[in-house]
C-alpha cells in the first residue's frame, strides 16, 4: 500500500460540530477533500446552511447541515439520528464546539461558570457518547476527536479565563477515559490541544495578541488551516494504533 493511502478518508462518514467557522469549518473542508462525506453542525442554522453550500460547491463530497445546541441532550440525539440517516452511518465524530469569555473567577457568577462548562464539557460528552453509541450499533468501530486546548495544560495570562482552562483540562482527561472505555468496541478517542489560533473566537481578544506573540517560540499565532493535517491524521488509518492521546499544537508556547 502507498503510505499516502493511509491518510485517505474515502467512503468515511464524518460529523464535525462547531463547524460554521474557525477550526471546525477548516476540518470539515479537509475531510471533504480527503474523500469523506461530512455533516456540519452548529447552533445557528442560517450560517450553517451557507457554509454547507460553500463547501459543497467547492468539491464533490456530500455535505449535510444539522442545527444542534450541543448542551441539549435532545438536540444531540436528534443530530446523530439525522447524520446516520442521511449518511448511512458515522465513522468519525469531531467534538469541536466551544465557547470562551474573559472574566476572573473571583467575580464570575455560578451561572456564567456553568455556561462555559455546559458547552465545552457537557457538549463534548453528549456528542461523543451519542456518536459512540451509534458506532457500537454499527459494529464497525470508529474515531472520536475532541478539541481541547493548551489551556488544559497551562493557565493563560494576562487574560483571566480560569473557567475555560478548567473546561479544557476536563476534555483532555475525559477523552482519555473514553479511549479506555470505548477501545473494546474498536473506537479510538484522541484530543487536539491548539494554542493561540486566529479564529473568530480569538480575534475579538485582539488587545492581548501583542502580549501573546512574544511568548510563542515561533513568534506568531497559528492559522486554523495549520491544524487540519493533525485532524486528518487522527481520523485516518495512519493513526490506527493511537488512542487516549492529547496532541498539543501551539507553536511551542507550552515548551517554556
Amino acid at each position: 500500500m502507498n503510505v499516502m493511502d493511509l491518510f485517505g478518508l474515502q467512503g468515511k462518514r464524518a460529523l464535525v460540530t462547531g463547524a460554521s467557522s474557525g477550526i471546525g469549518l477548516r476540518v470539515a473542508q479537509a475531510y471533504l477533500e480527503a474523500g469523506a462525506q461530512v455533516a456540519v453542525a452548529a447552533r445557528h442554522l442560517e450560517a450553517l446552511e451557507r457554509v454547507a453550500d460553500e463547501l459543497a460547491a467547492a468539491g464533490d463530497g456530500r455535505v449535510v447541515p444539522v442545527r444542534c445546541d450541543v448542551t441539549q441532550p435532545g438536540d444531540v440525539a436528534a443530530m446523530l439520528d439525522r447524520v446516520t440517516a442521511e449518511l448511512g452511518g458515522i465513522d468519525i465524530a469531531v467534538c469541536n464546539a466551544g465557547i470562551v469569555a474573559v472574566q476572573g473567577m473571583l467575580d464570575m457568577s455560578p451561572e456564567e461558570f456553568q455556561r462555559i462548562q455546559s458547552t465545552n464539557v457537557n457538549g463534548v460528552f453528549l456528542t461523543a457518547q451519542a456518536a459512540a453509541r451509534a458506532m457500537v450499533r454499527q459494529g464497525s468501530g470508529g474515531v472520536i476527536i475532541t478539541t481541547a486546548s493548551m489551556s488544559g495544560h497551562i493557565i493563560n495570562v494576562p487574560q483571566r479565563v480560569g473557567h475555560y482552562c478548567t473546561s479544557k483540562a476536563a476534555v483532555i482527561h475525559m477523552s482519555k477515559a473514553m479511549a479506555v472505555e470505548f477501545a473494546p468496541h474498536n473506537i479510538r478517542v484522541n484530543s487536539v490541544s491548539p494554542g493561540y489560533i486566529r479564529t473568530e473566537l480569538v480575534e475579538p481578544l485582539s488587545e492581548y495578541h501583542a502580549q501573546w506573540e512574544p511568548k510563542i517560540p515561533m513568534g506568531r499565532m497559528g492559522r486554523p488551516e495549520e491544524l487540519v493535517g493533525l485532524y486528518v491524521y487522527l481520523a485516518s488509518d495512519a493513526s490506527s494504533y493511537m488512542t487516549g492521546s492529547d496532541v498539543v499544537i501551539d507553536g511551542g508556547y507550552t515548551c517554556w
